[in-house]
C-alpha cells in the first residue's frame, strides 16, 4: 500500500534505525566501565550458554571510499595490513575466552566491514581457523559474510564455503552509471552476476543483494532498472535500504554530490514504493523493515515463525542472547549491556597489545531500557507488541501512538499494538513512540537520518 503524500510529509522526520535500544547517542557512558561490561558478559554467557553466542568480526579496510557508506573503515591499498589486523582480532578473542572461562559455542558468525573480501582467502582462512582454536560451532551454526562484487574471487567463495559459510551478501547499491560515479562505486553488472553465479554453483544456501534507494541523482527509472536486473539473478533475499544522508557525521566523505542532488521526502518515498511493488510482484515477501525474501529463504521463514531477531548485525534468522564484537569499532551486546571498541585503528592495536579489552564506551541497560528494547524488537521483527503496565508508562506510550492510530498506521486493541500494512513503511516512527530516552531528551542538533 503506497502512502498518501500528506502522511509522507507528516512522518518524514529524523529518527533512529533501531539496531539497538537505547540508540548509541543516548548511551549513558558515565555508568559504564570495563568491569561492568565483563560482569554483564559472564552473566549473559551463564544464562544462555546452551544456545551458543554470536560473533561479529569487523574487517575495516577498503581500497577506495564509497561516499554513500556510513561504516567505520580505513582506506588503503596496502594489503600488508591484513596479517597484523588478524593477529590483533585473534588476541582480542582469546581475552574474551579467558573472561568466559571456556571455549564458547558459536551459533552465528558474521564478517562485516569495511570490505571483508579486501583480505585474501588465505588470511580469512587463518582468521576463522584461529577463532575455532578457542571455540566450537553449534550444529545449527550460520556463518555469513559481506562480499564486494569487484574483488570477491571464486577462491574467496570456495574457501569460506569449506569453512562452513552458507550465506553471502553482495553490495550492489544501484546500476546507474551516474549514481555509481557520484558515490564512487563503479561496479559493472557482469561482476555482480559472476559472483552470484559462483556462489550458487558452490552451494550457498542464501545469496543476498544489498540495494540502496535515495542515492544522489537516483530517479525512479534507475530503481526500476536495478530491480529488474536483480530479479533476473534471483537472489534469495534483498536488503532495500534507505540511503542515510548525514553530512554532519560524514564530513567531506560525501563528496561528488551536494544536498540538492539527494532525493528527499516524496520523491525518495516513490523510489522505495516502486522498488517494493516490483519485488512483491515477482515473488519476494516483505520481511521486517527494508528486507525482502523468497518463501524458501531462512529469513522469511523465521519472520513467518516469529523467530526473527535484530541486532547490530541487522536482521537474523536466529537469536542469541550474547553477541561479541571483535575488531576496531565493533559493538558487542550482552543483552544487559552494550560495549563498543575503539574506533581509531591505532588505539585499538595499542589496547590489544597491552592485553586490555579494546572497549572504549558502552551502556548498561536499566529495567526500563530492557522493557522498551523488547517492544522495539517486537515491532521491528513481528510488527506487533503487547504493552504491560508496571515498568513503562503505558498511558504515555498510548498517547504517543494515538495520532498514528488516527492515521491508520497502527491498531490499538487494549494494550496490544499492531502495525498495519499502511504503517509498515513508518515502523521507525512507531518505535519512536516507545523511545522514552528520545522523548525525554529531544536532540538539539542533527543525530539521525530522515525516516522517509
Amino acid at each position: 500500500m503506497n502512502a498518501p503524500l500528506e502522511i509522507i510529509r507528516k512522518y518524514n522526520v529524523p529518527g533512529p534505525r533501531y539496531t539497538s535500544y537505547p540508540t548509541v547517542p543516548y548511551w549513558d557512558e558515565a555508568r559504564f566501565d570495563i568491569e561492568a561490561w565483563t560482569r554483564a558478559l559472564t552473566r549473559s554467557f551463564e544464562e544462555s550458554n546452551q544456545e551458543g553466542i554470536s560473533l561479529y568480526i569487523h574487517l575495516p579496510f577498503c581500497e577506495s571510499m564509497c561516499t554513500f557508506c556510513a561504516c567505520h573503515k580505513r582506506i588503503t591499498r596496502n594489503h600488508a595490513v591484513e596479517s597484523t589486523y588478524i593477529r590483533a582480532v585473534l588476541a582480542e578473542w582469546k581475552m574474551y575466552c579467558a573472561i568466559l572461562g571456556e571455549n564458547p559455542r558459536i551459533r552465528e558468525l558474521h564478517l562485516g566491514g569495511g570490505t571483508p573480501t579486501f583480505f585474501s582467502a588465505k588470511h580469512l582462512e587463518d582468521l576463522i581457523n584461529g577463532i575455532f582454536c578457542h571455540g566450537k560451532r553449534t550444529e545449527d551454526a550460520e556463518f555469513s559474510f559481506e562480499g564486494h562484487p569487484n574483488n570477491t574471487t571464486r577462491e574467496h567463495l570456495e574457501t569460506l564455503y569449506n569453512l562452513g559459510f552458507r550465506r553471502v551478501s553482495f553490495g550492489v547499491q544501484d546500476y546507474s552509471s551516474k549514481v555509481q560515479k557520484a558515490i564512487n562505486r563503479i561496479q559493472p553488472l557482469c561482476n555482480v552476476a559472476r559472483v552470484t553465479l559462483w556462489a550458487r554453483e558452490l552451494g550457498y544456501d542464501s545469496i543476498s543483494h544489498d540495494i540502496v534507494f535515495g542515492l544522489p541523482f537516483q530517479e525512479v527509472w534507475d530503481v526500476e532498472d536495478t530491480i529488474e536486473k536483480t530479479i533476473a539473478m534471483r537472489p534469495d533475499r534483498l536488503a532495500f535500504y534507505s540511503y542515510a544522508h548525514v553530512p554532519w557525521i560524514k564530513g567531506n566523505g560525501q563528496r561528488g554530490f551536494g544536498d540538492a542532488d539527494v532525493p528527499q521526502g516524496e520523491l525518495k518515498r516513490r523510489l522505495y514504493e516502486r522498488g517494493r511493488d516490483m519485488l512483491l510482484q515477482n515473488g519476494y515477501r516483505e520481511v521486517g523493515m527494508d528486507h525482502f525474501g523468497l518463501r524458501t529463504d531462512s529469513l522469511y521463514q523465521a519472520f513467518r515463525n516469529s523467530a526473527m531477531h535484530r541486532n547490530f548485525m541487522g536482521y537474523s534468522a536466529s537469536h542469541t542472547q550474547l553477541m561479541i564484537g571483535l575488531g576496531v569499532s565493533a559493538i558487542g551486546d550482552s543483552w544487559y549491556a552494550f560495549g563498543q571498541n575503539a574506533k581509531n585503528l591505532e588505539d585499538y592495536y595499542q589496547l590489544v597489545e597491552w592485553g586490555q579489552l579494546p572497549v572504549s564506551k558502552g551502556h548498561l541497560l536499566t529495567p526500563e531500557d530492557l522493557a522498551v528494547r523488547k517492544h522495539i524488537l517486537d515491532l521491528m521483527c513481528r510488527f506487533s507488541t503487547v504493552v504491560q503496565t508496571g515498568v513503562l508508562p503505558l498511558d504515555v506510550i498510548l498517547k504517543n501512538l494515538q495520532g498514528m492510530a488516527d492515521d491508520g498506521l497502527v491498531e490499538i486493541d487494549s494494550n496490544k499494538i499492531t502495525v498495519t500494512e499502511k504503517g509498515k513503511p513508518f515502523v521507525r516512527n512507531i518505535c519512536m513512540a516507545f523511545d522514552l530516552r528520545l522523548i525525554d531528551g529531544t536532540p538539539q542538533g542533527p543525530l539521525f537520518s530522515m525516516t522517509v
